[in-house]
């Protein structure tokens, strides 16, 4: 793994390379880093030039929407909060302990937090929406891999892996060489038809390992109005986080 920074403007994303037993390169801007997968197997040339490409089309990129990749305020969540998830609505309530872990749970409407006493502000910040994707993406989790399985039955048959819900902020989803799939819990706040989309999305990767024309034709005969659920994703982006 390599890293580098890339500076546009006010912004500063470091950048990490991953060198992997991948079949297609891939690139991808999160709010906190740019991520760069490249396959082992490529001449030392072609790694180098394909990096060069995607750190030049991220800068662009970064130029282009410099407001969408700012870095944004946290949310803050106090005792007595209502999380609302979909059609479903949680109460949260917070309690500290003298104890060096924090863990969540759910009992029936209610998210229980359980923080370790004397946390900051900003570990607040990043620790309670960790806990919060967690706990939901647990109990959504058996509904999601149904729904990955009928998908799967219908469209492709083809052997699907494991079926992973993660707080994954730099992407939708991912489908790896094994067939394993991931769905960021950020789309817990989608509606179904552009959640169903993704899984599409990753479930055709199962036949073609790339974004060539003939992945897009195989997801455009699935879903001629994919293009809708896409731009869902790009003009919601930031209403999609805990």
């Amino acid at each position: 793994m390599k890293s580098e920074f890339i500076c546009v403007n006010n912004i500063k994303l470091p950048v990490h390379v991953y060198y992997e037993k991948r079949r297609s390169s891939r690139i991808s801007i999160g709010k906190k880093a740019i991520y760069i997968r490249i396959p082992l197997f490529m001449s030392a040339r072609e790694k180098k030039d394909q990096i060069s490409v995607f750190l030049e089309w991220a800068r662009q990129r970064l130029i282009k929407n410099a407001a969408r990749y700012s870095e944004k305020p946290r949310r803050h969540y106090k005792d007595g909060d209502v999380l609302c998830i979909g059609n479903e609505s949680y109460k949260l309530m917070i309690n500290y302990k003298e104890k060096k872990t924090s863990s969540a749970k759910i009992m029936e409407d209610t998210i229980i937090l359980s923080l370790a006493a004397g946390l900051t502000e900003k570990e607040k910040a990043t620790i309670i929406p960790t806990l919060l994707s967690r706990c939901i993406g647990k109990k959504r989790l058996p509904g999601l891999s149904r729904k990955i399985g009928a998908l799967n039955n219908k469209y492709f048959k083809k052997k699907v892996g494991r079926v992973f819900f993660k707080y994954n902020k730099s992407s939708w989803g991912s489908c790896s060489t094994k067939g394993n799939i991931n769905i960021s819990t950020r789309l817990l706040f989608a509606p179904d038809d552009v959640l169903e989309y993704v899984c599409i999305h990753e479930l055709a990767h199962l036949i073609e390992h790339n974004h060539s024309k003939r992945y897009w034709d195989l997801v455009k005969k699935i879903i001629p109005d994919y293009k809708e659920k896409e731009k869902w994703l790009k003009d919601n982006q930031d209403k999609c986080w805990f």
